[in-house]
């Protein structure tokens, strides 16, 4: 990679992680479109959340098209284009679908709107694919998933600011009720109006701005065996869209292809790592090992960030939980997200060239303050916040994890890893709030993984960066997968363990999640050594 370690990047830092921002930005004003969609378009529940599906199925076939074209034209495209100029291109395409939703939405074609998204989840596929690798390669390599972290809490800083930003575009207030038969379309095209102007005026920026050269020149050798996993995993995909209608074809429950599914893409990538350890030629950056045991872990760490708060609300309502209306479910999603941002800022405290001392400190009070601006956010639309004050043991339980990590990623990634399987046990034996609270505090133990997974997976791939990023960002795909699962699960599960419901037990799904990723954290550990490199042994500059 062409970059010099001595120079400081903080520059290119600050600017890059703007992407990041509004990642998080457009995820908030998905949450008020979803429920929009399924008044305005007289939709099921299961055809609401195809948005969800193909927003994060834009993701995989967007990497998947990246690839599959540089393969065509036997040119690295990501590397040929530059880091800047692939997130530019990205930001323009996700302009372009932001502005395609005005006429979808006046088009009364709920296709219409599916197809917008998907052009919207590309670009942000294109954008993510240059920007996470962007980071971690400015700077040292060991230093990279602190970068990554400080990157994501500006992602949920965006996340944050986003509902209220988009409950005063669509109600004037951003303490307004929002209900989907209130939104009005004139409201929702100056939404999307708004956010297709703050794409271009990023781009433009990014444009204007002075960026280091960080990708490789190396000539990139053949990965034409890389195919046939892809396009394996590709088919999985498919077959959860087409479970439905192949369950009433051939008599099949419908669940049992969405286990189908998630076997068939853990086979392939187990057997591409057995096959590509017989011969490395033809593989390109599959050639890995840690690279695949990443791709895998990226897959299971978004199924089980997503599935933890996509089956809450549902299960808040249930008896054994409170019974739960709807408005008082919102703070604790809010929270759940609010989690993943006090981890995030504490986790990023390395990315900055402080004392150990310092650091040691900040360690203790920034998760602290992150958990009060969860409080003060919900607090500003009228929420009494006072019922989550009890939440500050699992932040400070957060902040022990992060001393026995030793900001080290493979350390610090088992440690939470750890947490994470303890926190879904504790809430699967567990009821009411104690049970609430833990599976919330998954939040917390998946905070800073996905940079610590990304970083780990691209460390040692040389030439094969970019593709590996891109390999890596197509399994956001789990995404769409594990959620899923886990409600086939949650409705035929009920009476298997006495006294709890389906939904209950289907939270062993993200359970066996933090499992793997514990998991990783050591196997991939061992193949980084075996290859000559130990990130949890480097002594960093700036007191890391």
């Amino acid at each position: 990679m062409e970059q010099n370690k001595s120079k400081s990047y903080g520059t290119a830092l600050y600017t890059i992680i703007t992407v990041f921002f509004f990642w998080g930005f457009l995820a908030a004003s998905n949450g008020v479109f979803i429920p929009f969609c399924k008044v305005h378009f007289h939709l099921t529940q299961f055809e609401s959340q195809l948005i969800d599906f193909t927003f994060y199925g834009g993701y995989f076939i967007g990497s998947l098209i990246l690839y599959f074209a540089s393969q065509a034209s036997k040119v690295d495209i990501m590397n040929k284009l530059g880091y800047k100029n692939g997130i530019i291109l990205g930001l323009v395409i996700s302009a372009a679908g932001a502005l395609g939703m005005i006429p979808a939405v006046a088009s009364g074609s709920f296709g219409f709107i599916l197809a917008v998204f998907f052009i919207i989840a590309i670009g942000f596929s294109l954008q993510q694919t240059a920007a996470n690798p962007f980071v971690v390669a400015l700077g040292e390599p060991e230093t990279g998933s602190n970068r990554l972290n400080f990157a994501g809490s500006i992602n949920n800083i965006g996340a944050l600011l986003g509902p209220v930003v988009v409950g005063v575009v669509l109600f004037g207030s951003a303490t307004a009720k929002i209900e989907a038969k209130d939104v009005q379309i004139s409201s929702v095209n100056n939404l999307y109006y708004m956010l297709a102007g703050l794409f271009l005026a990023v781009a433009l920026f990014f444009w204007f701005s002075k960026l280091p050269k960080v990708t490789s020149d190396e000539k990139i050798e053949s990965s034409t065996k890389a195919n046939t996993p892809l396009l394996i995993m590709f088919l999985a995909f498919l077959l959860i869209l087409a479970a439905d209608p192949l369950s009433k074809a051939v008599g099949i429950p419908s669940q049992y292809f969405v286990y189908a599914s998630l076997a068939i893409i853990v086979f392939t990538l187990v057997g591409t790592i057995l096959a590509a350890k017989k011969s490395t030629e033809g593989w390109g950056a599959m050639q890995y090992p840690q690279l695949i045991l990443g791709m895998l872990a990226i897959f299971t760490y978004v199924g089980t960030e997503v599935t933890i708060q996509s089956n809450l609300g549902s299960l808040l309502k249930t008896p054994e939980f409170g019974s739960f209306q709807e408005s008082d479910i919102a703070p604790y999603i809010s929270l759940y997200w609010g989690s993943l941002m006090i981890g995030r800022f504490a986790g990023s405290i390395g990315a900055f060239n402080l004392s150990k001392s310092t650091k040691n400190i900040l360690y203790i009070i920034i998760p602290f303050v992150a958990f009060g601006i969860v409080l003060l956010v919900n607090a500003s639309t009228g929420v009494d916040v006072s019922k989550l004050y009890i939440y500050a043991i699992s932040v400070a339980l957060l902040i022990v994890a992060f001393f026995i990590g030793k900001q080290k990623p493979t350390r610090t990634l088992t440690v939470l890893g750890i947490a994470g399987v303890i926190c879904m046990l504790i809430g699967l034996c567990t009821h009411g709030s104690v049970a609430t609270f833990a599976f919330i505090s998954g939040g917390l133990c998946c905070s800073i993984m996905w940079p610590s997974i990304f970083s780990l997976s691209i460390t040692g791939l040389g030439k094969y960066t970019s593709q590996g990023s891109a390999f890596l960002i197509m399994m956001i795909l789990g995404g769409s997968i594990i959620p899923p699962l886990q409600g086939k699960i949650a409705d035929g599960a009920n009476n298997v363990i006495p006294g709890m419901s389906g939904l209950h037990f289907s939270y062993i799904v993200p359970a066996i999640g933090f499992a793997y990723l514990a998991y990783f954290a050591w196997k991939v550990s061992r193949e980084l050594i075996a290859q000559g490199i130990d990130l949890d042994h480097v002594t960093a500059s700036g007191g890391h």
